[in-house]
């Protein structure tokens, strides 16, 4: 072996091991912020919950703790009550976000490629996104014979809107010589659709779901606080009526936890199948 191949092999596998040094680094350095994040927040709650506990004039609103809470979540988990509250919550969350993407990805596609039914529907749609998804909820009422039906619709409704701007906005920065050469070759429609545009936007349209997911999780718990008696909205209902505080921080924390699973999947899956490689 030559002494230039023998220098461009060392240079290559100084390149791999230098590449994994700084990934480990940085992964550390991820770990070390998310772990020091949360102690951060534990201690300001540890620190609320005891001036609460310690004070005789809301010392009733103890359960509001941060032990109090942890050991409220064992406790919840085996009466079955967080996971009956999960499912609920999850199966309404799902059918929601699945409507607003089969809508939202069309609809934004159409919006980023036909100019007049652009800005045909600019001004209705901003106007609609700008009302409160929970101001329809007495109209879904009369419209719906099932609450289940309306907190779907609502949640449709809320986020909908980041799938569609986020898939128009994607398919505006394509090159328009892509579809150029595509139709000198002869493209399909269909070929067109699944050769250029959706690979082309795929980052937009997981992004969109992503904030879409975000804009759902929000709107989905106060919707459940009305009407429906499942749910994690209604765990919190219920826990407040019945003054048992430790339970109702305990579906708060849960509310979170699981907002920030799904927020951390959308951003792998971001990564994992979009062909732009940017941070998130």
């Amino acid at each position: 072996m030559s002494n230039s191949a023998t220098s461009g092999a060392a240079l290559a596998a100084a390149g791999v091991t230098g590449g994994g040094a700084r990934a480990a680094k940085a992964a550390s350095r991820g770990a070390f912020n998310f772990t020091f994040g949360l102690l951060i927040l534990a201690v300001l709650w540890g620190i609320g919950g005891h001036l609460i506990a310690s004070d005789p004039k809301t010392a009733n609103f103890a359960g509001f703790g941060l032990l109090p809470t942890l050991k409220a979540l064992p406790e919840l988990w085996n009466m079955g009550k967080l996971q009956a509250a999960t499912h609920a919550s999850g199966y309404r969350l799902g059918m929601g976000l699945l409507i607003a993407i089969a809508v939202g990805i069309p609809v934004g596609i159409i919006m980023g490629r036909v100019t007049w039914f652009r800005k045909l529907t600019d001004s209705p749609f901003q106007f609609l996104r700008m009302i409160s998804p929970l101001s329809w909820m007495p109209i879904t009422v009369l419209v719906f014979s099932a609450w289940d039906h309306s907190i779907i619709f609502l949640v449709a409704f809320a986020s909908v809107w980041p799938v569609i701007y986020q898939t128009a906005a994607g398919l505006a920065k394509v090159d328009p010589a892509w579809f150029k050469v595509a139709r000198n070759l002869g493209a399909k429609p269909s070929q067109m659709l699944t050769q250029i545009i959706l690979p082309a936007i795929s980052f937009d349209i997981f992004t969109g779901i992503r904030l879409a997911l975000g804009v759902a999780w929000v709107v989905l718990v106060p919707a459940e606080l009305l009407g429906v008696t499942s749910g994690l909205g209604y765990a919190i209902k219920d826990a407040r009526e019945t003054l048992s505080y430790d339970h109702l921080t305990a579906m708060v924390l849960t509310i979170g936890i699981i907002g920030y699973l799904l927020d951390t999947i959308c951003a792998l899956l971001i990564k994992r199948f979009s062909w732009h490689r940017g941070d998130l």
